[in-house]
């Protein structure tokens, strides 16, 4: 690849994340508001519940989306299924931002919220996955692991523009006005970004046709590839809890437990993620250079083990000292999820890539990540235990820790091509 085709593939990438994750991620940062719009006003827990639980729906429709936008990527092509999904996500978040609320609808209210999500996961699914094999299949050799990185920064890249959003809007309205309709506002303009991720996508060149395709992925990948399967989905776990306890619920977590105000949460919560995405661009240089497997054990034995402390620290009233302890996070899923992308690709044959990694991916993320928000929240509930979700991280950090010693390491290995 020449330097502009390689500036062109990660841009076009990264900026298509962006603006998928930017719609999705915003519905996570105001939880609380939807929850009170969309549900009954007795009790504000069982609120807050009844979104995270809506927001787990939508991610439980993440296997169904890999599976059928990993089978356009593999069948028709990887620009195909990006534009297809990029598509499917403008429209849903439009119209949940129009919505009329529960005191106009009733109960068809959080019903069509849900129909909403469920197609907003659908398109979730395959695009991530989808985008990052895009791009490291086009990485030059001894490249794949950092273009893999900057594939993930496209998707943070969008979470931190939804949670910089909602600082925005916080430190500009009123709380009666976030509150009344302000809120609504991120997902009116994700039409818009929608649409210009869809555009960006139509102009990409098409990678020829390769020979090794399978005439149906999903039951080539079903069938003859379970325990690549398995492997993927175990080393997702600690991306799926970490990444979603600490960037999504941690927002609402800072509000409930710390008695932070939204505006400090939102900007804690985006000063982290500003730090987060060079820390995962110099983790994936890092993995070129020395490798998948010891940086990846190395992120998840530092999230088991600082788990407890980072959680100490992010429960002080001081906002200051609660961004320590969520960049100690930053440092442990930051390289965990900028390093995790390279070796997906490479481990994966190029007959079932875009389907098998979007299966075992996605499976864990739409089932664990999906349900991390609800049971954490649950849980702190329940026990009335603050620290609850530190636990739920050091299970999942011991689980992906084990799964990243059944990979060979790739680094060094060779590629086939789309």
């Amino acid at each position: 690849m020449t330097a502009a085709s390689t500036r062109r593939t990660i841009a076009v990438g990264a900026i298509g994340n962006v603006l998928e994750w930017y719609d999705f991620a915003i519905y996570g940062y105001f939880a609380a508001s939807i929850g009170r719009a969309f549900f009954p006003r007795e009790d504000p827990v069982a609120q807050v519940l009844a979104a995270f639980g809506i927001f787990a729906v939508g991610f439980l429709m993440r296997p169904v989306g890999g599976a059928v936008i990993g089978y356009l990527g593999d069948r028709f092509g990887r620009r195909s299924a990006l534009s297809f999904s990029v598509a499917a996500m403008a429209v849903p978040t439009f119209l949940v931002g129009v919505l009329p609320d529960y005191h106009v609808l009733g109960v068809a209210a959080p019903i069509l919220l849900t129909v909403l999500r469920m197609v907003q996961g659908l398109s979730v699914g395959g695009e991530y996955t989808t985008s990052i094999v895009f791009m490291v299949e086009r990485a030059s050799p001894g490249r794949r692991g950092i273009i893999g990185a900057m594939a993930c920064c496209g998707a943070v890249g969008g979470i931190l523009l939804g949670s910089a959003s909602g600082a925005l809007l916080a430190s500009v309205l009123s709380a009666e006005a976030l509150e009344a309709w302000g809120w609504r506002i991120p997902f009116l303009a994700g039409l818009v970004v929608g649409l210009a991720g869809f555009i960006l996508r139509r102009h990409v060149q098409e990678a020829p046709k390769a020979d090794k395709v399978a005439s149906s992925p999903l039951l080539e990948t079903v069938r003859n590839h379970g325990p690549l399967l398995a492997r993927l989905a175990a080393l997702s776990v600690f991306n799926s809890v970490g990444f979603y306890l600490i960037f999504v619920y941690i927002v609402s977590w800072l509000q409930s437990v710390d008695k932070i105000s939204p505006a400090h949460a939102l900007e804690i919560n985006s000063v982290s993620m500003l730090v987060l995405l060079p820390v995962m661009i110099g983790m994936g240089w890092a993995a070129d250079r020395f490798g998948r497997k010891p940086i990846l054990l190395g992120a998840t034995a530092l999230g088991f083990v600082g788990a407890l402390p980072f959680f100490w620290l992010m429960h002080h009233a001081e906002p200051g000292i609660a961004l320590l302890g969520q960049i100690g996070f930053v440092m442990a899923v930051g390289t965990f999820v900028g390093t995790q992308p390279a070796i997906m690709v490479e481990a994966t044959p190029l007959a079932v890539r875009c389907t098998a990694i979007a299966l075992g991916y996605n499976v864990t993320l739409g089932v664990i990540g999906g349900l991390s928000p609800l049971v954490a929240t649950w849980l702190v509930s329940r026990t009335e235990n603050d620290y609850s979700p530190a636990f739920m991280i050091m299970v999942a950090a011991a689980i992906s820790f084990l799964a990243v010693t059944r990979f060979k390491e790739t680094y060094k290995a060779s590629l086939e091509m789309a």
